[in-house]
């Protein structure tokens, strides 16, 4: 029904006054729902052509769109594999591109009374298929998008009504069939296209928004190439005492008493823990027993003149003597006592009281106090930049103040740990307030010099890809 009525209104005989120039709006409607109907941009332009034509009643409508120098193809009403039929591809397409280059509607035949075009290409397409061609420009944001061809077989030309109504559909669902093509684009091809249009705005008066941004685009871009700021290598840092003591079990034995717990504070020789003494009891007085026969038999053999008995005697009592140093030593070294004043920084024993010990086993671990020793773990990738004497800070999560240090030694061997190769790097405190504590962990960072602000925050992707590139041979 709205078809016919449409038609009826194009071919209707009256004065050019009264002729409408607008299609109704349930026309239009249609014709957009055809194109948003369909999923696939080429599927929708060839239902819009087809719809167009029929409402129009055209033998043909041809949809190209415009790559920047020509005008391709997209959509040709009524024909399946319309790319099989080069010659028309062409001859329209030259058509659509004569009528962008100048910028305005072409009808062709013309009538009488209208402005002169160039019509070389629409000439040359009449000459080869005959009939009629109007051909609309399609435009989307001020900018012509593409053309819309209307070809009849026979029939008089054109009139200014039904190119009216041609452009009026045109002009409406025109850039809703662009917004579909070009969200059919490649991601390559959208990136491109608003690149252009964004440039094509700076060149362009106005736009005052758009060219304040990319001024401070360019001044944002060449700050990161020229301006300077000192650099640091930031790494993770953990405390230790300048000398750390390990207090060993001095034999096998028992556990009997610790009388320290990390973090406190200790005495030069004060007791810190005790071994069970029973077993060196025993063998003390077994000795001390042994060395007493040895002697009285010694001095039997000497009153006797037995040289040979007295020899072996005072052989064995002098063994007996050795044991029992021996003994009373070990006794003396069951009490585990602190070398120097300091801080118990590991070893938590008052849960093992009884405990078995082996020798050599470490008990407790001792550190002076008041006395540190930094230690950072920098990163194989930055350490080149690390050298002795430069300074840096340390921030620990028990303080909410940095602490200033200075590097003293750099380890030439890196460490492995926890997936990570990495140097220690040891640094010497400024300042070491009382609350410091042997074990406290947290960043430290080493300033290396002054870089260029572009190379402080894209190094580490830049020194990825070099190996990743390097990885992959190329």
């Amino acid at each position: 029904m709205l078809k016919r009525a449409v038609a009826a209104l194009a071919s209707a005989e009256l004065p050019e006054a009264v002729q409408p120039l607008r299609i109704d709006a349930a026309c239009i409607l249609q014709l957009q729902a055809t194109i948003l109907s369909h999923e696939k941009f080429t599927e929708a332009a060839t239902a819009f052509a087809c719809e167009l034509a029929s409402i129009l009643h055209f033998d043909r409508v041809v949809i190209g769109f415009s790559n920047g120098r020509h005008v391709r193809i997209v959509a040709v009403s009524h024909i399946a594999d319309f790319k099989a039929d080069a010659d028309l591809l062409n001859a329209v397409g030259n058509a659509m591109d004569e009528a962008l280059e100048q910028g305005a509607t072409i009808a062709f035949p013309a009538a009488p009374d209208e402005r002169p075009r160039i019509t070389l290409a629409h000439a040359e397409f009449l000459r080869r298929n005959g009939g009629t061609i109007c051909t609309v420009p399609m435009v989307s944001r001020q900018n012509a998008v593409g053309a819309v061809s209307f070809i009849r077989s026979g029939g008089a030309t054109s009139g200014k009504t039904e190119i009216a109504h041609c452009e009026q559909v045109v002009s409406i669902a025109g850039p809703v069939l662009e917004l579909k093509y070009d969200i059919d684009k490649p991601w390559r091809q959208r990136l491109w296209r608003g690149a252009c249009r964004a440039l094509t705005s700076l060149s362009e008066p106005g736009h005052v928004a758009a060219k304040s941004g990319a001024a401070a685009a360019l001044i944002a871009a060449a700050a990161l190439l020229i301006l300077p700021v000192e650099y640091h290598v930031g790494a993770p840092a953990r405390l230790e005492g300048s000398v750390q003591r390990a207090l060993v079990a001095p034999a096998d034995g028992f556990l009997r008493q610790v009388h320290v717990r990390p973090g406190d504070s200790v005495k030069t020789d004060q007791v810190l823990a005790e071994l069970a003494e029973e077993d060196l009891q025993l063998d003390r007085r077994k000795w001390e027993s042994e060395f007493a026969q040895y002697e009285n038999a010694a001095s039997a053999a000497l009153a006797r003149s037995d040289r040979t008995q007295f020899v072996i005697n005072q052989a064995k009592a002098d063994e007996a003597q050795s044991q029992l140093d021996l003994v009373n030593r070990q006794l003396v070294r069951a009490r585990v006592v602190a070398p120097f004043d300091g801080v118990v920084i590991q070893g938590d024993l008052s849960q093992s009281f009884g405990a078995p010990v082996k020798r050599g086993e470490v008990l407790l671990t001792v550190a002076p106090a008041g006395e540190f020793r930094l230690v950072v773990e920098v990163d194989e990738r930055d350490i080149s930049d690390v050298h002795v004497g430069q300074s840096g800070a340390l921030a620990l999560g028990a303080f909410e103040r940095s602490l200033p240090f200075s590097v003293e030694r750099v380890t030439p061997m890196a460490t492995t740990r926890d997936g990570r190769n990495f140097f220690e790097v040891e640094g010497k405190l400024a300042d070491t307030p009382s609350s410091l504590r042997p074990g406290l962990q947290g960043v430290a960072k080493i300033g290396v010099g002054d870089r260029v602000l572009g190379w402080v925050w894209t190094h580490r992707v830049t020194q990825w890809a070099r190996m990743t590139l390097w990885s992959l041979g190329a």
